[in-house]
């Protein structure tokens, strides 16, 4: 449905008499714009806020490592690098790549070869880091590895843009944004779509997040993400202030709501429809939220399953106990960020703490959605916007080295919500610098997203400015098959 065809099912009959006099020119102005002007090309007009097949995932519970992990010494094994130590990396492999300003003025670019043991993990035989991930190794076989990411940008803000929105370009609608878009709310009383920050145990070098990235960009405003805080009230003003009661608060917002609809009447505009519906929302998840975040609720098991961080707000492990107890009460879309693996230097010592944070969890909540029947319709996404450099930013020793941005490959993973477990995808050359088999734009990764929740990414747009917008925008994208179970 396009905002033309929103404004006309949304207005009153006395706002659309008043508009009498301007008739002829919105005839006119519809025409132009392509926006159904008879009954007869509304009736044909597809309704894209149905899927277009039947999906294989309702929900989504995303988890991005801002910074971009280091593919290297996570999942992209190059054992071959050792012998390549303190040597400079061959002009003929990095081909006049564009560099950051970080490590463009280095007069050499030595060689630095992961420090860690890796390990063959499941019957797949998925190459892993041995010493720091060994929870996440046993769900090697339900985990589809994509090892072949690549994208444009090579700095933070434009790359996390991308990797969030499709764009470069902040402002734009993201995955999460679309998906509530396309799927709606299974709860009245709590959001289609939140957002949650992990706050990482080690804080060394942590990257700006702002809400421009869960912004709902040119789609209605209801679809943009709600932020839940780590600390204190999940979310401000959730709590009625002092000598305020329910009834009150009530009362308020249904004056508030009154006041809207006669500037609604008067003027006609989406958003301040938009902006009734949000004081309901919020006077509802007075009530949801409490509940939601009373971890007081689960047992034991459940703490030994995600490990003692889960209790303390705020960590990674928390995070994702909450997302999956939004998930089971029918949030559509659940957006992690999870901070400081920006590893320009001392990876030996913060690569350790990050993996830490984020190993048991991650393999906790796919066994915990496991075994509730829902891994099967809940798609989880883990993956940083770009990956790092094989080569050293600054000195190098065997003790202590950094890695630059990297955006010419890096490495996802997703698991259940229709991908295929067990999948290994993709292939990078001997320096894990240059993609040699089977390249995923990013592009590629959200119309398979998309895919999985029962869009075609062709089809699954929204007018704006003239045009049917698209997360996957007006270059080529393909639905990479082969992660589909």
């Amino acid at each position: 449905m396009n905002p033309f065809e929103e404004f006309q099912k949304l207005q009153t009959r006395r706002h659309f008499l008043s508009r009498g006099k301007h008739l002829l020119g919105g005839a006119a102005l519809a025409s132009l714009l392509g926006s159904p002007a008879s009954s007869a090309s509304a009736a044909t007009l597809p309704e894209i806020r149905q899927p277009h097949f039947a999906p294989k995932a309702k929900r989504v519970i995303y988890l991005h490592m801002v910074g971009g992990p280091s593919q290297m010494d996570l999942f992209d094994y190059k054992p071959n690098m050792s012998e390549w130590y303190d040597k400079d990396l061959p002009e003929t492999i990095r081909k006049g790549q564009r560099l950051t300003t970080m490590t463009s003025g280095q007069a050499r670019f030595p060689i630095a070869p992961s420090k860690y043991a890796f390990a063959q993990r499941g019957e797949c035989g998925m190459w892993m880091n041995k010493d720091l991930l060994p929870w996440l190794g046993k769900k090697a076989d339900e985990i589809c590895w994509m090892r072949s990411l690549h994208t444009e940008a090579i700095n933070h803000e434009p790359a996390i843009a991308a990797m969030q929105t499709g764009n470069e370009i902040t402002g734009r609608p993201c995955l999460g944004s679309w998906a509530s878009y396309g799927l709606g709310s299974e709860n009245e009383d709590l959001p289609a779509f939140v957002v949650l920050v992990a706050v990482p145990s080690n804080r060394e070098q942590e990257q700006a997040i702002s809400s421009r990235l869960w912004s709902s960009g040119y789609l209605p405003g209801k679809h943009a993400g709600v932020s839940f805080r780590s600390g204190g009230d999940p979310i401000l003003y959730i709590n009625n202030p002092p000598g305020v009661s329910s009834a009150i608060r009530k009362r308020s917002i249904e004056g508030l709501n009154r006041l809207n609809q006669l500037n609604y009447q008067a003027l006609g505009d989406p958003e301040t429809n938009t902006r009734i519906q949000q004081y309901e929302m919020a006077f509802r998840m007075q009530a949801s939220v409490p509940e939601l975040t009373d971890l007081a609720q689960e047992p034991d098991s459940t703490f030994k399953l995600y490990g003692d961080a889960a209790k303390k707000p705020g960590s990674f492990a928390h995070t994702v106990l909450m997302a999956r107890r939004l998930a089971e009460r029918g949030v559509r879309f659940i957006q992690i960020y999870h901070n400081n693996w920006d590893h320009h230097a001392n990876v030996n010592s913060r690569m350790p703490s990050q993996c830490m944070d984020v190993d048991q969890p991650c393999f906790a909540l796919l066994e915990d959605l496991k075994s509730r029947g829902m891994l099967d319709d809940t798609l989880v996404i883990w993956g940083g916007e770009f990956g790092r450099t094989i080569y050293s930013q600054g000195g190098l020793s065997k003790q202590n080295y950094g890695r630059d941005h990297h955006p010419r490959c890096f490495t996802m993973w997703m698991a259940g919500g229709g991908s295929r477990g067990g999948q290994i995808y993709g292939k990078t050359d001997d320096f894990s610098y240059n993609i040699v088999e089977n390249p995923i734009h990013i592009r590629d990764f959200h119309a398979t997203a998309l895919q999985l929740l029962g869009f075609d990414h062709r089809r699954f747009t929204y007018k704006y400015q003239g045009l049917d917008q698209r997360l996957t925008g007006v270059e080529e994208a393909r639905v990479i098959k082969e992660l589909l179970a």
